[in-house]
């Protein structure tokens, strides 16, 4: 089965605890959101890798590489669509170096391609697949133990990205969806529904994860957790913010994410 390659990555486990966010944590160190996260791979490495430190210091059994938005189309809005393969390259080696000794995976982190293609828009699948394929190569090419899908709104999209991982490698690949606080994909889609298509990829785990808060993202993994023979997995983040007294705030804590 093709969970198997995940379960074995796993090892007596069975289970991994994963980093947080990468973004947000450049953004409170000082980077601006005008310019490429992940180029800073190249031009500011030590801080990219200090993040994935500190997450391991914090327990991450899994840490995921620079990577979210290092496909050629959305580096070109930064004119480095030609340093793909450097830029995916020098992150998996920046996160292969603070994981090692310490019994942590690396995931190689793969995002949308931030383009409209077919059925809503004029990008192919064909070429769409051939961006994902590039970028996993050089992922792949530089070691990481699994590839991570995330974050993505549109099945078709997703479903492009693990053809090109599977034609790419035989790693474990963990595909994601984002969901709503209303619990159903952004396309309106149930997680059941969704999941059931996500598992026919020869993926090794689906999931859910962004978009929404630790409640919403548990009662959908609840609601698909009995519907498949895969591992799942559970990715959630602060959810939306809240206006208190005039105020936006996000009224996840540490500690109710921990519950």
């Amino acid at each position: 089965m093709a969970s198997d390659r995940l379960l074995k990555l796993l090892g007596p486990r069975g289970v991994a605890v994963c980093d947080g966010a990468m973004g947000t944590m450049l953004y409170a160190r000082g980077v601006f959101v005008n310019r490429s996260f992940d180029e800073l791979n190249l031009s500011d490495p030590d801080l990219v890798r200090s993040i994935h430190s500190e997450y391991i210091d914090a327990g991450a059994d899994l840490i995921e590489t620079n990577t979210f938005s290092a496909n050629r189309f959305k580096l070109a809005a930064h004119g480095v669509e030609g340093l793909v393969h450097q830029i995916n390259s020098e992150a998996a080696r920046l996160a292969r170096e603070a994981a090692e000794g310490r019994g942590v995976l690396v995931a190689g982190s793969v995002g949308p391609l931030g383009v409209r293609i077919e059925p809503w828009g004029p990008t192919a699948l064909d070429e769409a697949r051939a961006a994902f394929r590039e970028q996993i190569r050089a992922l792949v090419d530089a070691g990481v133990d699994l590839l991570m899908l995330e974050t993505f709104y549109h099945l078709p999209e997703l479903e492009q990205a693990a053809l090109a991982a599977r034609e790419v490698c035989d790693l474990p690949v963990v595909a994601q969806l984002t969901v709503t606080d209303e619990g159903s994909s952004p396309e309106g889609v149930e997680p059941p529904d969704f999941a059931r298509t996500m598992s026919k990829w020869d993926v090794d785990a689906v999931g859910i994860n962004c978009g929404t808060g630790p409640a919403a993202t548990l009662e959908a993994i609840e609601s698909i957790r009995d519907e498949l023979d895969l591992p799942l997995s559970a990715l959630p983040n602060a959810g939306q913010p809240r206006n208190v007294h005039g105020r936006n705030m996000y009224l996840t804590s540490p500690d109710y994410m921990a519950s």
